[in-house]
């Protein structure tokens, strides 16, 4: 077969704006298992909308976007029901940034020859295809940006912010996640920005560039994030996935009490995963194993043991159209972010 008969069919990204999901959540919270679980968990989501004062902290690990929930965590952003979003980089660069630049990921398959494929410089996400090429523009239009800057060391959140004007002024495709957040001032962080596309141009803009280039600062970043926990009354986490984004956002607390000024633990929080602790992790940890941390409060908490594409479009499906985000205004932590100074994130920590 050739290259392009494998990538013919493009992933579509579901609209949960077109179904409600409401009557099915509402059937759910009177079965059991992974069903009620699913219920309680578009509750406490739908809790963390209803309290105007809660900062909401999307985490975003694992493939969701290129599977075709990208959709899904644009409209959250767009309907004020994120504040900030703390990522992987692979979420934020390799699958939205990528299809923003106008390429798309492909329905494939997981039973295919992986050599075959990678003779034709195709990508394999469990049953969805990449075009390498393609992604190889990605990783150049990054060091393009790395270029277009002054040599520094920029936090995660900052890079993002310059993709994002990358995308208005070059006029890419509209609706990314990137570009979205960009332009409602929605701060997306990426504790490990590298570990992406972003990753192989920042590397190419510093073979370029060898003494002064732009550099990730991912101290500024947990610097930064920690700053909005610390100026929110109350804060939650809607996780897809875990790993180092979950514990990014919930080592905020910690932080925050390390640097003279004790916060909250997060009061609401609902982590929808596959893994689980038999090898004591639990893609970092369960949320009632994170109280013990004193990062997360177990009051309104919810596991969710399920693949996130199955379960993720019933869930936002029924908080939208609850409709209590009606109601919310707009944080915009990016501007506040971008136009403090450092004698400002002093003062924070000092709790003037």
């Amino acid at each position: 077969m050739k290259k392009n008969e494998y990538l013919k069919t493009p992933v579509e990204h579901i609209d949960v704006k077109r179904f409600d999901s409401t009557d099915i959540v509402d059937g759910m919270r009177s079965m059991s298992f992974s069903a009620r679980d699913t219920a309680r968990a578009a509750d406490i989501l739908n809790m963390m909308l209803e309290d105007g004062d809660c900062t909401v902290m999307l985490c975003l690990a694992g493939s969701t976007s290129a599977a075709g929930c990208m959709q899904i965590y644009v409209d959250m952003v767009r309907s004020r029901m994120v504040d900030a979003i703390v990522a992987t980089g692979a979420a934020i660069v390799d699958m939205d940034f990528f299809e923003a630049l106008g390429f798309r990921h492909y329905q494939g398959s997981s039973v295919v020859d992986d050599r075959l494929l990678r003779r034709l410089y195709i990508d394999r996400i469990y049953d969805t295809f990449i075009d390498e090429e393609q992604l190889q523009v990605c990783d150049n239009t990054i060091r393009e940006i790395a270029d277009s800057l002054e040599p520094r060391p920029y936090s995660s959140r900052e890079f993002i912010t310059e993709m994002g004007q990358y995308l208005i002024a070059r006029g890419g495709k509209a609706g990314s996640l990137v570009q979205t957040a960009y332009e409602l001032d929605v701060p997306i962080f990426c504790p490990a920005f590298s570990d992406s596309s972003a990753g192989f141009g920042l590397v190419k803009h510093q073979k370029n560039n060898p003494e002064r280039h732009v550099s990730i600062d991912s101290v500024k970043d947990f610097r930064e994030l920690t700053e909005i926990k610390m100026r929110s009354a109350s804060s939650g986490l809607f996780v897809i996935g875990g790993g180092a984004p979950k514990n990014f956002a919930q080592d905020t607390v910690v932080c925050a009490e390390i640097l003279g000024q004790p916060v909250d633990m997060h009061k609401y929080a609902v982590q929808i995963t596959v893994a689980d602790a038999r090898d004591g992790a639990c893609s970092s940890s369960t949320l009632k194993e994170a109280s013990s941390w004193g990062k997360v409060d177990t009051i309104h908490e919810q596991m969710v043991y399920a693949e996130a594409t199955s379960v993720l479009p019933l869930i936002v499906s029924y908080v939208y159209h609850k409709r209590a985000w009606e109601t919310r205004s707009l944080k915009r932590w990016n501007r506040l972010l971008s136009t403090a100074s450092p004698s400002d994130f002093r003062a924070f920590a000092e709790g003037s």
